[in-house]
């Protein structure tokens, strides 16, 4: 197969704030793959400071394959997980009859129905913040998903009391995401003022590797948790860490765990486990937002998924997808736009 590539700069409309720092761009990598009259398209997409992956190794990769071509079989190391995705996604839509139906046609590829999606939030100061979380409760969405960890933590948790004055559990689910903020010593504390708000569940309260605390902060159970850092380079050890851990949740974000199939991997297990899951896009643009979502459709998931990153781009991929009333779809209203690709 012939293959080329393209390095993207995306461009965040807002800064986005975590506790590991503010993010103002992100690189992705666009790959067309050509067989005869066919084309694939897929993306690496890379988070800087959490993907695992090497940007020389990969660059250096792609320019073999560009110069070399590409074949199904060419093996990629497991330290790549973004590369190993791309690669993936971008073989899927090779096969598949329109690009970006990568599993076939079904309600969601023809625009007939949606997936439930939170509202991501991201951090800033208490003003910023609260007037994101009233635009996202405006357009619909009745699951939230905050980032906490970075700002006063009473701020954050004032947010949260004002949150709760209007909405009932029943009526808006909260999700906070710590993104390891936490500290072995003040984690107990923390989730403990948090549960006052009745979240549905927080994802990695403290930082990865800390496998007998994590696993005493679940049973603990003061609010479910779902480890999401936690899975980065784990390949091959998905039953040794939820035994270790035994969390109530994990999120599945195919750029950092290597793709679709090592994904499944980590549904198998849980599932024997008891273990709840969902997934989420790790920033990828909208091809890649595309593959996961047709992916996530594909698995009969009930629960909201953590897809809505689509819009936080200025310079995002001109898509079908499009977010209403707290759900993603797949319309007819507008067109794919590869320009950047080939």
């Amino acid at each position: 197969m012939k293959l080329s590539w393209r390095k993207y700069h995306y461009i965040f409309n807002e800064p986005g704030g975590t506790s590991r720092g503010v993010l103002n761009t992100k690189t992705s990598y666009h790959i067309t793959l050509e067989q005869k009259s066919l084309k694939g398209f897929g993306e690496c997409s890379l988070i800087q400071n959490l993907s695992p992956d090497d940007t020389f190794e990969i660059e250096q990769l792609l320019a073999q394959w560009a110069l070399e071509g590409f074949s199904e079989q060419t093996l990629i190391p497991n330290t790549l997980p973004a590369l190993q995705f791309g690669m993936e996604m971008a073989l899927l839509s090779l096969k598949s009859t329109d690009n970006f139906s990568l599993f076939g046609e079904n309600n969601f590829s023809n625009g007939l129905q949606g997936i439930a999606i939170n509202g991501l939030i991201w951090m800033g100061d208490k003003t910023t913040m609260l007037k994101r979380i009233q635009e996202k409760l405006k357009s619909g969405f009745s699951c939230l998903k905050l980032k906490v960890g970075a700002i006063n933590f009473q701020d954050e948790l004032d947010l949260l009391a004002n949150i709760r004055k209007e909405f009932t559990p029943q009526e808006l689910e909260i999700r906070v995401d710590a993104n390891g903020a936490f500290t072995p010593k003040n984690a107990e504390e923390k989730l403990t003022a948090l549960a006052k708000y009745s979240i549905h569940s927080i994802e990695q309260p403290i930082k990865a590797l800390q496998w007998q605390v994590m696993h005493q902060l679940c049973q603990k159970a003061i609010i479910p948790i779902a480890l999401d850092e936690e899975l980065i380079s784990q390949q091959g050890h998905e039953q040794k860490l939820l035994t270790a851990i035994k969390p109530q949740y994990i999120i599945l974000k195919p750029s950092l765990l290597g793709g679709f199939k090592t994904s499944e991997k980590w549904i198998e297990e849980a599932e024997s486990q008891n273990v709840k899951w969902w997934a989420t896009s790790a920033l990828e643009g909208n091809v890649g937002l595309n593959a996961i979502a047709q992916w996530t459709y594909h698995k009969n998931v009930n629960i909201p998924q953590g897809l809505g990153t689509g819009g936080v781009f200025s310079n995002n991929i001109p898509s079908p997808l499009q977010v209403s009333k707290g759900s993603l779809f797949y319309g007819n209203e507008n067109k794919w736009d590869l320009s950047t690709f080939l």
